[in-house]
């Protein structure tokens, strides 16, 4: 048996048989000339990827249920299929390869790129998509010749303890509709936005393993134990461990059962001081957990995992345009989950490490994403797709008690600027004498330094205040929380950063506007207690951290927490 060591990111333990992700192999396709006597050849490699594609797209399409939970995916596959035998498109490629003796795979590429560019700056939505359509679909004929196959996040069986450098978040999202056992990662820190949604799903989690080590060890199909209570990995366990630790399983679940007796139970201090308790959650599913785990509302639900879900599930194709219907659908759907209880929905978050592929946001290729163009700066650069969400979301609003949160806020201007748009979106809706709630609150998330030293001026434009401890913490310490190479650096108990946390709660204070917690630094205990003892009630967290945070708070009394916090502050 072998023990490798990682750092634990999300509780759980975990047995199942190791599935390592291969890395991903980038395509690249070099200029160069073609001797006549080899133009043909060229061609005819071509025609034969552009069968096996075409083949197997067909075979996929045979076997999706003709259903409107299949609508959007067979209308790519029926596009995809039309675009590899356009004759139009063909000649054009034919004709620029007899013409120039380039080579195929540079030839393909160029005029796939060029044609798409063409439809793109049409200025029509629908010829927008199918641009995106060319690209995917001469991209996989290109793979097919180059032997290029990416791999499937579909093809990891479940019971799984996958092995990997990275995954992305939406890869992550697709396993969480499985039974995966375990996630192991060489790279990405404790709260990359990777954990977090493992963290979501229930799925345990270890980062920062040894690449080399544990990929030469470790075969597929080997039983390994993932442990996230120690951090490690145990490859190749004989029988007597793997049912020391089906023991430990079955008292995890017993824990977790007896929780249960705090679902009905309002979240209170010793001496009975009432607290908050809400859920994060990134898709309408999760709503109906959040209420089951006793939740007070909904604090976070991430509408970029909407778009990011919106994908066809080989990985091959562009995230459509999640038009307002969809939206008003999704948004519609969790207020009514939540009754009477508060849904705080945030525009739009993407960039950085959650890349949108949809035709309606342009992917932008920065040096820096963390400090680009993300999240709110997207909005307002591309305000129609942010009135497409606002108009959604007020639509949706006289469902349940809505509140709108914008995020990566860094001045008083930029929510001036929102809520302009917010109130063009509210003229347009009474015109159209479409039903909407005009008191949804709109406030916004404190995440940078620049928010929390300003918030005295933010609380003067902004309805209630959402501290995002994650991005807060890496902006202040400028620690790139998905980096493990500076992982460690990555301390939400940093001065500066607690500093901050307190300079926000007094300054919403002053101006009588709630002020929340909805960053990973909710959920965990020590953390918890800190910003208890600071002065916050009202925090937001995985739906499945409620019930313990429930009992933890339930053993405390508030000058208890305070003291707690007040030696936080203190420490120099």
């Amino acid at each position: 048996m072998e023990v490798f060591l990682g750092i634990s990111a999300a509780d759980g333990i975990g047995v199942g048989s190791a599935f390592i992700i291969p890395e991903p192999v980038k395509r690249i396709i070099p200029q160069t000339k073609v001797q006549p006597k080899d133009m043909e050849k060229g061609w005819q490699r071509f025609e034969d990827a552009r069968t096996i594609v075409s083949q197997d797209i067909s075979e996929k399409l045979s076997k999706l249920p003709n259903d409107k939970s299949t609508s959007v995916q067979r209308e790519i596959f029926e596009a995809y299929i039309l675009m590899l035998s356009d004759p139009v498109f063909l000649q054009e490629v034919r004709d620029y390869y007899d013409e120039n003796h380039f080579n195929i795979e540079f030839t393909i590429e160029f005029k796939s790129e060029e044609y798409a560019s063409r439809l793109r700056n049409a200025g029509n939505e629908y010829l927008a998509e199918r641009a995106q359509d060319i690209t995917d679909i001469f991209g996989r004929v290109l793979n097919e010749m180059l032997g290029i196959h990416p791999f499937d996040i579909n093809m990891v069986p479940d019971g799984s303890v996958i092995i990997a450098q990275s995954l992305s978040p939406t890869d992550t999202i697709i396993l969480s509709k499985r039974r995966i056992a375990g996630l192991a990662l060489t790279e990405g820190g404790i709260s990359s936005h990777v954990v977090i949604l493992a963290r979501n799903y229930g799925i345990p989690t270890l980062v920062g393993i040894h690449e080399a080590s544990i990929k030469r060890k470790i075969s597929n199909g080997e039983t390994v134990i993932i442990d996230c209570d120690t951090g490690e990995i145990l490859s190749d366990p004989d029988q007597e461990i793997i049912a020391e630790y089906n023991q430990k399983i079955a008292k995890n679940l017993k824990e977790q059962e007896a929780l249960k007796e705090y679902r009905d139970k309002p979240a209170c201090t010793r001496d009975g001081e009432r607290f908050l308790l809400y859920a994060n959650i990134g898709s309408p599913e999760e709503a109906k957990f959040a209420k089951e785990q006793g939740a007070d509302g909904i604090g976070l639900f991430r509408t970029e995992f909407l778009y990011m879900t919106k994908m066809d599930s080989s990985h091959h194709t562009a995230a459509r345009s999640l038009n307002e219907e969809e939206q008003f659908e999704a948004y519609k759907s969790v207020l009514e989950t939540m009754g009477d209880k508060p849904v705080t929905i945030r525009t739009l978050d993407a960039g950085g490490d959650k890349l949108i592929n949809a035709v309606d946001i342009p992917a932008f290729e920065e040096k820096n994403p963390l400090m680009g163009m993300r999240a709110v700066r997207l909005s307002l650069a591309y305000p129609q797709v942010f009135k497409t969400q606002l108009r959604a979301l007020f639509r949706a609003s006289i469902y349940g008690k809505l509140k709108i949160m914008l995020p990566l806020i860094t001045s008083a201007e930029q929510v001036e600027q929102c809520l302009r748009i917010a109130d063009e979106v509210k003229k347009e809706l009474k015109a159209d004498n479409i039903p909407f709630d005009e008191r949804v609150p709109i406030g916004i998330m404190i995440e940078t330094a620049a928010a929390a030293i300003t918030s005295d001026c933010l609380a003067k434009v902004s309805d209630f205040f959402s501290l995002g401890t994650n991005d807060l913490t890496q902006y202040t310490m400028g620690v790139d929380r998905e980096n493990s190479n500076v992982s460690g650096l990555y301390d939400e108990f940093n001065l500066a950063v607690l500093r901050l946390i307190s300079m926000t709660i007094t300054n919403a204070k002053k101006e009588g506007i709630q002020v929340s917690v909805c960053g990973e630094m909710a959920g965990r205990k020590e953390s918890l207690l800190v910003l208890a003892g600071l002065g916050i009630r009202s925090l937001s967290m995985s739906p499945k951290l409620i019930l313990k945070s429930k009992e933890v708070l339930s053993q405390f009394t508030v000058k208890e927490l305070q003291a707690i916090s007040s030696k936080r502050l203190n420490k120099l």
